[in-house]
């Protein structure tokens, strides 16, 4: 294989087991003869650097090498940050773009339209103005939406799936899922003897905006009812089923895990802030309006516990240093063998390689009919024999 030059990147939130995939493809990259550049703050560093302007190319283009990636492994976060930034939907150009022509468009969240700029053909330019070869994209759904537009204008694309929502199409797995679910357990039996000292009921608020994997798997493994946002819970039963369990409990408490987009019928989550460039905006907590929502109707305190971002924190367990070591080397391959437009997964409880997800598709949903319980409120723990380890297909 002749000397490549391989660029490298991370999109969107932190997870656990970013930086075990930027360490392994910069060492099996130095195995291989190929030059690793680290692009920081993720798809920004592509849209608003200035490579003629030393302090911007520096404060946006990190070589890596064996020595500046030795021990990053060992910790949570990524090496290389990260942003939110969508090249296709710029509402503001960066001051390298000023003065410049891009195609407009008008852009519409929530009511509100504006007007955007798409600035692929400068992400083009500075692609090979840094003459990279390959690209690995590290993200979610949206990170990864735009890998999928870089693939179709012939970029040599590799996309790795990493989301605490386990939600991107095309995989049963992504990178920081694992640590996800074992911190939220971790937390909930913690906190249980703080419920149960105060005979309230617990309310657990853990992230998911369009897809409840996260408070499915999570109440899964805890034994806890949960809400999520593929189905609109009825309200007034959802709060005699935790009122019955208070009472049915010697410690008088009960808990429920709840999605950030979790919905009961006649309720839709409050959003605020502006939206970022993937359209999101961050959303009010629902674990507070239920809460309002169990006093009125009974009478009942409840002790709220946001567990989002302390999810996504701190360095990677088992499954995810596992699941990272290996989709670098995957990636690697795919490089080695000159392929691209794929994404590294886990189907069928194997490793394979997928096509990159279709962004118009959005985010992989749970399906209610095998996973969970619309009178309970619980994951199903039925008729799972001959599934993956993770109880789905993508």
């Amino acid at each position: 294989m002749s000397k490549k030059r391989v660029g490298i990147l991370t999109g969107g939130g932190d997870v656990p087991g970013l930086n075990t995939v930027i360490k392994s493809v910069v060492y099996r990259g130095a195995e291989l003869g190929c030059e690793v550049v680290g692009i920081r703050r993720g798809w920004e560093g592509l849209t608003h650097v200035d490579l003629n302007d030393r302090a911007s190319r520096e404060h946006y283009i990190l070589p890596l090498n064996r020595e500046n990636t030795r021990t990053i492994d060992r910790t949570g976060g990524t090496f290389l940050h990260s942003s939110r930034t969508n090249p296709t939907k710029m509402k503001n150009l960066p001051p390298v773009l000023k003065g410049q022509k891009f195609e407009a468009k008008e852009s519409s969240t929530n009511g509100v339209t504006s007007t955007v700029f798409d600035v692929t053909p400068a992400v083009l330019k500075n692609i090979d103005m840094l003459g990279l070869d390959y690209l690995i994209a590290i993200g979610g759904d949206d990170t990864l939406s735009y890998a999928s537009e870089l693939n179709r204008k012939g970029i040599k694309v590799i996309a790795v799936p990493k989301t605490m929502d386990n939600d991107v199409r095309n995989t049963e797995y992504c990178i920081g899922f694992a640590t996800a679910i074992t911190r939220a357990m971790d937390a909930i039996e913690r906190q249980r003897t703080t419920v149960g000292s105060h005979e309230h009921i617990g309310i657990f608020r853990v992230f998911g905006r369009d897809a409840g994997y996260t408070a499915l798997y999570t109440a899964y493994v805890t034994g806890l009812r949960c809400c999520i946002p593929e189905y609109k819970v009825d309200l007034k039963h959802l709060i005699e089923l935790l009122i019955d369990d208070k009472r049915k409990n010697p410690s008088n408490y009960s808990l429920v895990v709840l999605s950030e987009g979790a919905q009961w019928q006649g309720y839709t989550a409050k959003e605020y802030g502006e939206a970022d460039g993937f359209g999101h905006r961050k959303k009010m907590s629902v674990a507070e309006d239920l809460s309002g929502e169990i006093k009125r109707a009974t009478g009942e305190e409840s002790v709220i516990s946001d567990l989002t971002y302390d999810l996504r924190s701190g360095s990677p367990d088992f499954i995810d240093r596992l699941v990272a070591f290996t989709f670098a080397g995957m990636a690697m391959d795919a490089l080695e063998e000159d392929k691209s437009g794929m994404m590294t997964a886990i189907n069928e409880g194997r490793y394979v390689m997928a096509p990159i997800p279709d962004p118009k598709l959005g985010p992989r949903k749970v399906d209610i009919a095998s996973m969970y319980d619309t009178e309970s409120y619980r994951p199903q723990y039925d008729y799972k024999t001959g599934l993956p380890i993770f109880l789905t297909r993508p």
